[in-house]
């Protein structure tokens, strides 16, 4: 049976709705997911993409349509959260060291919760650093690893993988060669694994 594939960047507000629900869904649903971090904002860079900024109405709608959906899967947030965060590479890179080392997918969920819930940017290396000891990581040493260049350029080679795959936003699930954007886009990709349509 083909795999989901769940392509998702940390600094993606929607990612949030799914990277807190994933565990439940893919126990409800005896599914598994494989946990791919990437670098969106170098998509959207290329596509000249910039979603929120300079759009206040457009923001206020992606806040509240959160806030709803998030409610819908009683997920607490505290919302807005600080947006956008600064260093969306570095987090992503962390995030993919950690799917490497067994710890990724605890760290993003509690980088996530730092941000979403304790209000605390996530792209800022002390919000970094509370999720690596939640993990019960050595955060020094953790981010200096992420920082070198062989783990940089391991996030850039998922990215350019995202592209050849037609990733453009997170979060977004790959089933074979379909792609399925968007966090209410997650049962459709379970039923292309099951049955290779959308029911």
């Amino acid at each position: 049976m083909p795999e989901i594939n769940f392509w998702y960047s940390i600094g993606s507000t929607y990612s949030y709705l799914t990277i807190m629900r994933l565990d439940d869904w893919c126990e409800d649903n005896d599914a598994t997911v494989v946990w791919r971090p990437f670098n969106v904002r170098t998509i959207m860079s290329e596509q000249q993409n910039i979603p929120f900024a300079g759009k206040p109405v457009k923001s206020a709608y992606m806040w509240r349509d959160i806030e709803r959906r998030a409610a819908k899967y009683h997920i607490h947030a505290k919302l807005p959260a600080p947006y956008p965060i600064s260093d969306l590479a570095l987090a992503n890179q962390v995030a993919l060291l950690g799917m490497q080392d067994g710890w990724g997918i605890a760290f993003t969920q509690n980088l996530y919760r730092i941000w979403f819930e304790d209000g605390l940017e996530a792209g800022h290396e002390n919000a970094m650093s509370e999720a690596l000891h939640r993990c019960q990581q050595d955060p020094r040493l953790v981010l200096s690893r992420a920082r070198s260049p062989d783990i940089a350029t391991a996030l850039e080679d998922e990215t350019n993988t995202a592209i050849q795959l037609g990733v453009f936003g997170a979060p977004s699930f790959v089933v074979r060669d379909e792609v399925f954007w968007g966090d209410d886009r997650l049962d459709d990709a379970l039923s292309w694994v099951r049955v290779g349509h959308v029911i």
